[in-house]
């Protein structure tokens, strides 16, 4: 059977976020493989020499983005037998996710959606046009049971692949005694709600005055952050910017406990490389979390905006290390759904099912053949 030439539209890592984690590791995982040849297609494309500097106007860097995006589409995508796309909400469905379906649609290409958003219920209720969109790709795929059910709400059909995990670059290690060094990698942006998590060290530092929260990501609240930090008289509190792919292991390396508190969220990667390192999880229940962190079994969960329980939670693994062990071992042991080996026959059959229910695979034969 000839390879399947895959066309994977995504961000790069000049956005360090976690579709472009995702995308790459993707990537990466497919590479020498006998059944797949995969390549990406950034929907962030580096502009050249003489228009870099379009990337800090606003607004005309999107202009320029677009003007550079819709031609490398059309190139790209031409040669592919089958079309992956990764797909956010609001402005940046409409700028990215959609022109690259209308395209593959225009070249006869089979497109199979990875919407990976945790507002979803807000994007599709208020957009007519990112539901028909969505209900009209040729196969649509999510990483979780919560965006299953948001679909489902909507008359749209989903397959679940979970995220992945590297388990080999987050090395697990049992954390006994637990120590008060807590961890935090949610970008500065408002659905992640960090300032909850700010609070909730302050808690915890009154408790244990040498305790440490390092907070890695950046975003539009850095400053506001910073700010809330010395308002609550932290200490020990280090902002480390945002951290490339690469390096974030060590973090989780280096720490104890992981602490985040988004309002919105669907199936955070970091939550899986706190899994797979062996630090213990507290989380707010945002979203799709619940799906991959049942409370009390593979970490801890309080309610949204919550940091009185986050912290409590956080006191409570501090003086339990049976709770520590049970919990750490237990997502540990869940991290074994979220490896390339356990999803790669599943995106596999994907990637073949839609191309021989297309249209386009009797062409797609022809051109092998001829090769």
């Amino acid at each position: 059977m000839p390879k399947v030439q895959l066309a994977l539209v995504a961000p790069s890592l000049n956005i360090l976020g976690g579709q472009a984690v995702q995308a790459q590791r993707l990537l990466d995982a497919w590479r020498g493989s006998p059944e797949i040849d995969a390549w990406l297609v950034p929907v962030n494309p580096v502009p050249p020499p003489g228009l870099r500097f379009t990337r800090r106007v606003k607004y005309l860097r999107t202009v320029v983005n677009e003007l550079i995006y819709l031609p490398l589409l059309v190139r790209e995508l031409a040669r592919a037998d089958v079309v992956h796309v990764f797909s956010a909400s609001y402005s940046s469905f409409l700028l990215a996710p959609l022109p690259a379906m209308i395209v593959a649609r225009a070249l006869g290409r089979p497109v199979l959606l990875n919407y990976r958003s945790g507002e979803a219920p807000d994007h599709l209720r208020r957009s007519a046009i990112a539901r028909a969109a969505i209900a009209r790709a040729d196969r649509n795929v999510v990483p979780s049971r919560f965006l299953k059910n948001v679909f489902a709400s909507f008359g749209i059909d989903a397959t679940v692949i979970p995220n992945i995990v590297d388990l080999d670059r987050f090395q697990f290690r049992l954390r006994d005694p637990l120590r008060p060094r807590l961890l935090s990698t949610r970008n500065f942006e408002g659905l992640y709600n960090v300032g909850c998590t700010l609070r909730a060290f302050r808690v915890v530092q009154q408790a244990h005055p040498h305790a440490s929260l390092t907070l890695v990501g950046g975003g539009r609240e850095d400053a506001r952050l910073r700010e809330l930090a010395r308002d609550l008289g932290l200490r020990n509190v280090t902002f480390t910017g945002r951290v490339h792919p690469d390096e974030i292991a060590d973090f989780y390396r280096d720490h104890d406990v992981y602490v985040q508190s988004p309002n919105i969220d669907n199936m955070p990667t970091s939550v899986l490389e706190a899994y797979a390192s062996g630090l213990p999880v507290v989380s707010t229940e945002a979203g799709g979390i619940p799906a991959i962190l049942t409370h009390g079994i593979h970490g801890l969960l309080a309610p949204l905006h919550d940091h009185g329980r986050l912290a409590s939670h956080v006191l409570a693994l501090l003086d339990d290390r049976a709770l520590v062990r049970r919990v750490t071992l237990a997502a540990r042991d869940a991290c074994e759904s979220y490896t390339w080996s356990s999803v790669r026959d599943e995106w596999l059959r994907l990637y073949r099912s839609v191309l021989a229910d297309s249209a386009y695979a009797p062409a797609v034969l022809s051109r092998h053949a001829r090769q």
